[in-house]
């Protein structure tokens, strides 16, 4: 659970429909301050959104051009001869999806500092390939990728942490690019780029830790284990963009990653082979096996009570549902429980047997949190989308449901708003049947499947898809939250988008809140509880995960 230091926003709450007059003077009490002509500085209490910034030019993208770069022939999934249908001018430049399976292009990240009412403060641009030299590194994210660029808070709260690409500003198909040392020649990407995993202080200084983990695809959120003598990040990701079987870097390199901060600067680090952290098999469950490495496609991730949770919401393997890592090895014997009392957070990287990772995988040691769903992707009538996870307390989890993403006809838009599980999800532990409950879903406010409209943004039918440009609220991916005095949650949220966009991950979206009465645990009760949206992507822009800043302070983590 995160709460506010006493000096910054503890007295002013969010009030029931989130008002910007509820928090004004929080932050017209910076403003006389002058902290902000002098040296940058997060200061605690306020929340940090990461955002991302396409570079709007037509020769990102050449007309004609062969894509995915350095395609290898032999991979069978080169693009057509004719080329890229569209240049790079934005939006119509990921109308490319449709002719490149791997398109993506690569962008600057700013981190701004806001009050919690969205009142934006400053902003902290991450050093790229357009600044200046002299740099301890650079990192960039792939604008149009939807799960990058999650946020989180240290063990400790002293810093920030997030992943991205060690690579250039537009360079194109990043996003699915192999990693140096572990290489698919069937990824009809053929080009390599570490991954890297960012940590910012509070006054705004970075260190950058290269990786080889997730090749053929991305990492997406990372969390700094500093206390106890600790120094590692654990982090999620997917890995893979090739045939199957695929090579062991890229089974190494998927899921839940083991990584140790490195202190070099970023041209003088020699990544190695990727250490996972954790790793779960249907298999587990009774089921056939998938695609080995392609279960741990994991996008949330959160730290509770000295237990490591992530999320899996996407890929036709495996279960999207919420899972634990079980240090024990007692937890879950049929691959669902709830965690073991007093179990310790993973110290080391996953033990395996290399001679055997092509025909069994890595150990499993991960379970589905009980009561979430446990069924497999393939058999499952029903699907959840879980993305980013919220504990307010023991007995209560917020999980953020970014809603199923269809865009296969013209109903697009009545089908998002008909979803009944996109949004913020309650779920309540029920200590007798030792097994969480969902108790209601949060939608009032978000507008689900109402388009609205942005800036400088096309209207009416995109002819590359025959679906309406303008976007629409689809359910939320990042969050984070904060219990109040009055017994409320607050929690901030990043919307999910449908729209006829080549790719709806490049469509501007917004950052919500909401506030919900702890104890409540019916929607009746829950009824006159709404979002209101605090902050709106411009044209060209996209937001991505939202946190508290460094220095502010972290109880019940750990």
């Amino acid at each position: 659970m995160i709460t506010t230091s006493p000096l910054h926003f503890r007295r002013r709450y969010i009030a029931a429909a989130l008002t910007v007059a509820s928090l004004a003077v929080g932050v017209a009490a910076y403003a006389n301050d002058g902290w902000h002509h002098h040296e940058f500085r997060f200061w605690p209490g306020n929340l940090v959104v990461s955002r991302s910034v396409y570079d709007n030019k037509a020769s990102n993208v050449q007309v004609g051009e062969v894509l995915p770069p350095n395609c290898p022939p032999a991979s069978g999934a080169c693009g057509a001869a004719s080329g890229a249908p569209y240049d790079g001018t934005y939006p119509y430049v990921w109308n490319n999806d449709t002719y490149d399976g791997s398109f993506g292009i690569t962008s600057r990240i700013y981190l701004d500092q806001i009050a919690p009412n969205g009142w934006l403060i400053d902003t902290l641009e991450v050093p790229n390939s357009l600044q200046p030299a002299g740099r301890e590194g650079e990192m960039v994210t792939s604008f149009s990728s939807k799960s990058e660029l999650g946020l989180h808070l240290s063990m400790d709260g002293r810093y920030l942490s997030f992943m991205g690409y060690m690579a250039p500003i537009n360079a194109i198909d990043a996003s699915n690019s192999n990693t140096p040392l572990a290489v698919d020649g069937t990824n009809p990407d053929g080009q390599s780029f570490y991954r890297t995993v960012a940590l910012v202080d509070r006054k705004g200084h970075f260190r950058f830790t290269e990786t080889n983990a997730y090749s053929g695809n991305n990492g997406r959120a990372a969390i700094y284990n500093n206390v106890g003598g600790a120094n590692v990040f654990y982090t999620v990701g997917n890995a893979g963009n090739g045939a199957n079987p695929q090579p062991d870097g890229v089974i190494l390199g998927a899921g839940a990653q083991y990584i140790v901060p490195s202190t070099l600067p970023e041209a003088w680090q020699t990544p190695v082979t990727p250490a996972p952290l954790a790793s779960f098999s249907v298999t587990e469950l009774g089921a056939k096996a998938d695609k080995i490495g392609k279960d741990d496609n994991f996008r949330g991730i959160t730290v509770f009570n000295n237990v490591l949770y992530v999320t899996k919401g996407s890929g036709g393997n495996g279960v999207n549902t919420v899972y634990f890592v079980d240090t024990t090895g007692k937890a879950c014997p049929n691959g669902v429980g709830v965690p073991v009392a007093g179990a310790p957070l993973p110290t080391s990287a996953l033990a395996y047997d290399a001679s055997t990772l092509q025909t069994k995988g890595l150990p499993n040691n991960m379970c589905v949190l009980a009561g979430f769903p446990a069924t497999p992707n393939k058999t499952a009538k029903t699907l959840s989308y879980p993305f980013a996870l919220w504990f307010a307390d023991a007995n209560t989890l917020y999980v953020a449901d970014e809603g199923d993403g269809y865009a296969g006809g013209t109903d697009l838009y009545t089908h998002a708003a008909a979803q009944t599980t996109a949004g913020l999800q309650k779920w309540v532990f029920n200590a007798a049947t030792q097994s969480w409950v969902l108790a209601y879903t949060l939608q009032a406010g978000l507008n689900l499947g109402q388009p609205y409209t942005v800036s400088g943004y096309p209207t009416g039918t995109n002819a590359a898809t025959n679906l309406p440009w303008s976007p629409a609220t689809d359910g939320l991916r990042q969050l984070t939250g904060r219990v109040d005095e009055d017994g409320r949650a607050t929690i901030w949220a990043v919307t999910s988008t449908i729209s006829g966009n080549g790719d709806t991950g490049a469509d501007p979206d917004k950052l919500v809140a909401v506030r919900d009465e702890l104890a409540n645990t019916t929607a009746a009760n829950a009824a006159d509880e709404h979002f209101v949206t605090l902050r709106s992507a411009k044209f060209g822009e996209v937001l991505r995960g939202v946190s508290f800043t460094p220095g502010t302070e972290v109880r019940d983590r750990h």
